[in-house]
């Protein structure tokens, strides 16, 4: 009798959500619909640009408040327990660390110079010129923190690795976060950085988000389990992010709506250096895995990593810094703008290429 055949087992076509698939079509619906509220009631716009923690801060109660809707559940996703694991597989993470501390900021200052102070500079003014240059440089200067686990999953990336991936960065941006922006930014502008502010920044959407996320993770995993904090909690608050996120942009939008309506074509010029930057740090990622003998699971989330961006921070940050109606609020939204498409792209020359890491 001839051996059974084994049952081949059903291949699970990974799929982004609806929200997360057309990100950025929901990012240009913003546009409109903050552009339109910016033009149509200009007294209303006022009152919400107004409505600052303290005279002069830059500090939006509005935006404020949802950009906290936003990054408390993904501090919740932090555990620092994977900590312990990191000197396990330490190749991986080094060159993704230096990746993403090292090239990724500074070759976005360098690009976000070039364009704006050369190649583009017959279209700008020199105000406009720095605001791009510090926004772009503000984008770079913190790695992803939530989409990156989107992005590991639909490349079959080691979900153990991507944790404690992004564990270690959030750390280090407490630490590099303001001295790297304020370097690059007086580095490559004339604009001065109120380091106050930034660092007001910095403990207002990382250190209380993520000491509140831990502290919340801890608790509710203690009385209800990991399966349910995972799978059942976390999930609720899906649409809350969602939603502010959403909000947050048609603020942004409908402050910025003068600008956008007199230099629509200032958009692709700020998503020039920001998509050069993004494929460049990416590539360099991958192929040093590839290099180092790194395997396939650990190289295309850390490629991932190394190309994408905490944009929820950025926006927050620039806000705080310059305003919600700056040229530099406006390049972090950019960034969230081209998030989805560049990143699929991404995950997809990922998966055409599993191959060159053989079995390791």
């Amino acid at each position: 009798m001839d051996a059974a055949l084994p049952i081949p087992v059903p291949v699970q076509l990974k799929r982004l959500n609806l929200f997360e698939r057309y990100l950025s079509v929901w990012v240009a619906l913003c546009i409109l619909v903050g552009v339109g509220l910016g033009q149509t009631f200009p007294q209303l716009v006022d009152s919400f640009r107004s409505a600052e923690f303290g005279e002069g801060g830059h500090i939006n109660l509005p935006i404020a408040v949802l950009i906290w809707l936003m990054i408390v559940p993904m501090m919740m996703k932090v555990d620092l327990a994977a900590l312990r694991q990191v000197g396990q597989r330490p190749g991986g993470l080094f060159i993704t660390l230096f990746v993403n501390w090292v090239v990724k900021p500074f070759s976005m200052a360098f690009f976000a110079w070039l364009f704006f102070r050369y190649v583009f500079a017959s279209f700008l003014s020199p105000s406009e010129a720095e605001q791009y240059i510090a926004g772009c440089i503000i984008l770079a200067a913190a790695p992803c923190t939530a989409m990156v686990f989107v992005w590991s999953y639909l490349t079959d990336g080691d979900p153990a690795y991507t944790l404690v991936q992004v564990t270690v960065n959030d750390l280090l941006t407490l630490g590099l976060f303001v001295p790297i922006i304020g370097l690059l930014v007086s580095g490559t502008s004339s604009l001065t950085i109120p380091y106050e502010v930034l660092w007001y920044s910095v403990l207002a959407f990382i250190v209380i988000p993520l000491t509140l996320g831990t502290v919340l993770r801890w608790w509710l995993m203690q009385r209800h389990g990991r399966n349910w904090f995972e799978q059942r909690f976390l999930p609720r608050f899906a649409p809350v992010t969602i939603t502010a996120l959403l909000l947050t942009l048609i603020l942004i939008f409908a402050f910025q709506a003068d600008n956008l309506i007199g230099k629509p074509w200032h958009v692709a010029f700020i998503a020039v250096p920001i998509l050069l930057q993004v494929y460049m740090n990416a590539s360099l990622t991958y192929s040093l895995m590839h290099w180092f003998r790194i395997s396939y699971a650990v190289a295309a989330p850390g490629a991932l990593i190394g190309a994408s961006n905490f944009f929820e921070l950025a926006v927050a940050t620039a806000i705080a810094l310059f305003g919600a109606e700056s040229g530099a609020a406006l390049a972090t939204v950019v960034g969230v703008l081209v998030e989805v498409p560049v990143m699929l792209s991404v995950c997809a020359v990922c998966n055409r290429t599993r191959h060159w890491f053989g079995t390791r």
